[in-house]
């Protein structure tokens, strides 16, 4: 849960004086919670949706790359309604520059490194 206030008025800005947190506040969390979903749900073949943060082409294929299937954008809609146009475009030219054939080659793709690879997280 959050809040937000007018500094002029000195009132909150939601009118139930709360809400909850969303958009790029809690990228970090959802990173994290989808990663250690994966580790899990990848022995049962399980879809992720990852969402939570997603403004961008980058946030996207972060998410991909903790083991997201596939990404929902919500609060970057209220910004730019064409948002998910230019998110998927810029997914393409991440697969064509890195030569990588399907955005499901992008799923659980995150690099540990030695000294990660049997931390609490990883499984």
């Amino acid at each position: 849960m959050g809040m937000a206030i007018d500094a002029e008025s000195r009132r909150p800005v939601i009118g139930n004086v709360q809400g909850g947190l969303s958009g790029p506040a809690i990228k970090p969390l959802a990173l994290l919670k989808v990663h250690q979903t994966y580790q899990v749900a990848r022995k049962h073949n399980a879809p992720i949706i990852g969402q939570g943060g997603i403004m961008n082409a980058v946030d996207a294929i972060e998410f991909l790359l903790a083991g997201a299937t596939t990404v929902g954008v919500g609060t970057a809609l209220f910004y730019d309604p064409l948002v998910c146009k230019k998110i998927n475009a810029g997914i393409a030219d991440y697969l064509a520059e890195r030569n990588i054939a399907s955005v499901a080659d992008l799923t659980g793709a995150l690099k540990l490194g030695p000294s990660l690879e049997n931390s609490p997280v990883s499984g």
